[in-house]
């Protein structure tokens, strides 16, 4: 079984679509949504329909395991702005909440540092809250 890396990426309209990189397989497998989540179930449903597909023409399948990749920190934004206010995400990763709405508009990019920079700041975060149960 090979682990594939599927990259998540964002579309002008705003939604998200996913697809494999290219490790090569008999097949691929695509995924759309309006959400990271919606994106994701839609690939693992294409993946299932692929699996299907092939049983039916008796062709072997070769199973894989995936691992999902945002494929810039534009659309890690795309996606935490629907839950937080750029503002918050500010807080948490230091970055000048009007430069982070740049990022999300598509006016600028931001560079390798700073996506990392966003992600890494967002995971801190996170484990922060997870640190402490409700009791």
């Amino acid at each position: 079984m090979k682990n594939i890396k599927v990259y998540i990426e964002t579309g002008a309209d705003g939604h998200f679509s996913a697809y494999m990189d290219d490790t090569p397989m008999d097949y691929s497998c695509i995924g759309t949504g309006k959400t990271v989540k919606e994106t994701i179930q839609d690939f693992y449903g294409g993946y299932e329909a692929m699996r299907a597909l092939y049983e039916k023409e008796g062709i072997d399948f070769e199973e894989a395991e995936f691992t999902f990749y945002y494929e810039d920190a534009v659309a890690f934004l795309q996606e935490i702005k629907n839950v937080f206010k750029l503002e918050g995400i500010s807080k948490i990763t230091g970055i000048n909440a009007a430069q982070l709405g740049h990022y999300v508009q598509g006016v600028k990019k931001p560079t390798a540092r700073t996506a990392r920079k966003i992600q890494d700041g967002v995971m801190r975060y996170l484990e922060e809250l997870k640190s402490v149960k409700f009791k």
